[in-house]
């Protein structure tokens, strides 16, 4: 039985009506529910009652023909004057002229030509549903709802659902009316035993909430406008709140059953390195950041810590802070990065920080092999290595630690929950390290309280001084020249340039033909001995993309042209601009992550947008969002608005896609509502004794049954 018939049967278990198999609803039977089961996952009346429509067709309005346009699906009412079938080369259709007192409409069936034909009664009225076009000059209607007004029959005036479905299961009958059918019946049959409350009163009476059972009577066939928009307010509302219920209690929880190694002095290896090495001035949003992190380590308790910040805002140093305070206290810290190039990059950059303070510092990766990784595993395990980095490679078997006490993450969402889990078992006596997970894909303030609610966030929203603003421009084809002009301006300035093409998924080949086609027409204009480019693609051997790399890095190089791969890993201070192709077919995010590739020294840097003539409004709008703007949080709001919360890189995206209405984009009014009751009540009861909060209490026990807590490993 899998977590989520677990999760139902213990919801459910008062009320065999919705705990059944939708086999035994009326009207399905076992063919329908296996395609069910298949295509939605839908086995108990329970779920098909959880599937919830996804928009309404409002039949309160009949629309007289004459003012019909050809767009929305609209309701009309008249009598049936004419009616024939034309029989076509390949099939028949169906035709039948509807008048009102203002004009005519055609209506036209390509199915169901013979059922269809009986069931129209010449002179009869009817209601028709569809959407309108306009064909050869006629008003036409094709495949219309059709219902017929017998004497004394009361027109509807509601919203219908429309439920999402699929041409297998329309075709076994189970098209949207035969599940409304379905389900009404199903609805009249329900009472509060069946489907018993999951709020207290005093929040349904503090948000004026409409009872459970009300709600999915009305999230189904709502009477009204508002009804609807209660029922719906109601099911978002309960979705975000135990969504943050649950992991803020287990947060809590956790805090109090797992001790963390206590790092209770800030020593002389910390302050011999803030007072004799540190490179530069602190900013303020840095400084803020290392008291929040100290006072994690200090506390007793284990740290979760997610650390945002933009490209270049001083992560790594904050990294290697935290690194001397576990030093200090007599534990090795690790670093793990997603890439050997990045990991290179931190190892380098943390290995000339610490140069004469006795530090020893160690790099593995899978190229570290033989007698070397021998021996650097022995002297780990031994605890004469201080800081470990590296990739991957970290967390396989035969690497063990002396007394791991902080572990750090750089570009966290690029490692599985599983892989991060390995390193608690590092840990010695089974006592977790302390976790720093850092990340350069700024993530907007809602969608962290979201999906990182498990997790103390801590933000660095300034740039190092010195660093100026990098200038963005937009150009298309024909501004070309005067790029090139701009290109040689830079190199004869001693610059470097980067140049990025797409990667599109569906076409490698493609890829490196736009690569290719792009390089050699740089030929043209930056042409050899004069001047060196360097190529790098992701289909290079590594040793090859390693070499061009290098290559760019000492400066032998003025240009580099590549895919995404450069996106993270390359530092290179002398690089003054950065040029995109083909920029419409970039996201938000990855545009901000290419672009924070310059802007690493002093110099002013540029980043070059270059797209066609024909842009969507959505290209428009991430080139107007990238012009316009330098900071990656309103960046990051901005591609969430475009593409909404499950896209968006950098997120734990598990949980954000369990919400069935819920949308952290549009009901930001009601997550941080939810998420201040949530706290508001934990405040006062942090175990959930009190008597009114019993319902929350048995709920979040049916929430937990059966789920791991990976929370406490990030």
């Amino acid at each position: 039985m899998t977590g989520k018939r677990i999760l139902i049967f213990f919801m459910q278990m008062n009320s065999d009506k919705l705990n059944k198999s939708v086999a035994y609803l009326k009207g399905i039977g076992p063919l329908k529910a296996d395609l069910l089961q298949k295509e939605f996952s839908i086995f108990t009346a329970y779920d098909l009652l959880f599937h919830f429509p996804f928009r309404y067709v409002d039949k309160s309005v009949i629309t007289h023909i004459k003012d019909l346009g050809t767009s929305d699906a609209v309701q009309v009412k008249g009598r049936i004057i004419s009616k024939k079938i034309v029989k076509g080369q390949r099939k028949a259709r169906l035709t039948a002229t509807l008048k009102d007192g203002s004009g005519f409409i055609e209506l036209v069936w390509f199915k169901g030509v013979n059922y269809i034909e009986k069931y129209l009664d010449l002179n009869a009225e009817y209601l028709a549903y569809g959407k309108v076009s306009n064909f050869k000059g006629k008003i036409t209607m094709a495949h219309p709802e059709l219902e017929k007004i017998t004497s004394g029959k009361v027109i509807k005036t509601s919203f219908e659902p429309v439920y999402h479905n699929t041409e297998k299961l329309n075709r076994l009958g189970f098209d949207n009316k035969a599940r409304c059918k379905i389900l009404r019946l199903l609805i009249k049959t329900l009472n509060e035993e069946d489907l018993p409350e999951t709020l207290p009163e005093y929040i349904l009476n503090q948000l004026k909430l409409i009872p459970k059972l009300e709600a999915i009577k009305n999230i189904h066939f709502p009477n009204s406008f508002d009804l609807l928009e209660k029922a719906k307010n109601r099911i978002k509302f309960e979705e975000i709140f135990f969504f943050q219920l649950r992991m803020i209690f287990n947060k809590h929880k956790r805090r109090l059953k797992f001790n963390g190694h206590e790092f209770a002095q800030v020593g002389k290896y910390f302050n011999r390195f803030y007072k004799e090495k540190l490179p530069f001035e602190l900013t303020g949003a840095q400084k803020r950041v290392i008291k929040e992190i100290r006072a994690d380590l200090g506390s007793k308790t284990q740290m979760n810590r997610l650390l945002q910040g933009d490209v270049g805002s001083g992560k790594t140093m904050v990294g290697l802070l935290s690194m001397l305070i576990a030093l200090d206290n007599g534990f090795q810290s690790v670093l793990m990065a997603p890439t050997e190039i990045l990991a290179q990059q931190h190892f380098q950059s943390i290995v000339e920080s610490v140069k004469g303070l006795g530090i020893r510092v160690a790099f593995l990766s899978g190229s570290v092999k033989g007698k070397t990784r021998k021996e650097l595993l022995h002297h780990l395990e031994l605890g004469n290595i201080h800081i470990l980095i590296g990739t991957h490679a970290v967390l396989e078997d035969p690497v063990k630690f002396h007394n791991l006490g902080l572990s750090i993450i750089d570009e966290q969402h690029r490692f599985g929950v599983m892989q991060r889990s390995k390193l608690w078992l590092k840990a010695k006596d089974n006592k977790p390290p302390h976790i720093l997970v850092m990340t350069a894909t700024p993530i907007p303030r809602t969608l962290a309280m979201t999906v990182y609610g498990d997790l103390d966030v801590s933000v660095i929203d300034e740039l190092p001084p010195g660093r100026k603003e990098i200038k963005t421009i937009h150009k298309t084809e024909r501004n070309r020249p005067q790029v090139i002009a701009f290109f040689h301006d830079e190199i004869k300035k001693g610059r470097q340039i980067y140049i990025v093409y797409p990667l599109i998924d569906e076409s490698e080949k493609l890829d490196l033909a736009n690569l290719q086609e792009g390089y050699e027409r740089l030929l043209n204009y930056f042409p050899p001995p004069e001047f060196k480019i360097s190529v790098v693609h992701g289909r290079m051997k590594p040793q090859d993309k390693e070499m061009e790399m290098q290559r760019f890095v000492k400066g032998i190089t003025q240009i580099m042209v590549a895919t995404t791969v450069i996106e993270v890993g390359v530092n290179v201070p002398n690089a003054s601009v950065m040029a995109i192709e083909n920029t419409e077919r970039f996201g938000l995010s990855q545009l901000h992550q290419l672009r924070g590739r310059v802007g690493r020294g002093a110099e002013q840097s540029y980043c070059i947008l270059m797209s066609g003539y024909k842009l969507s409004r959505e290209a428009k709008t991430r080139i107007n969002t990238m012009v316009s703007t330098n900071d990656g949080f309103k960046i990051a709001e901005a591609d969430l608005k475009l593409r909404g919360p499950g896209d968006i890189e950098g997120t734990r995206q598990s949980g954000v896609k369990e919400f069935n209405l819920f949308n952290v984009v549009l009901d930001q009014t009601l997550l941080q509502t939810g998420r201040h009751i949530v706290e508001n009540i934990l405040d006062n009861d942090p175990l959930l004794e009190h008597e009114k909060n019993k319902i929350l209490k048995g709920r979040l026990s049916i929430l937990n049954s059966g789920k791991r807590d990976w929370g406490r490993i990030s």
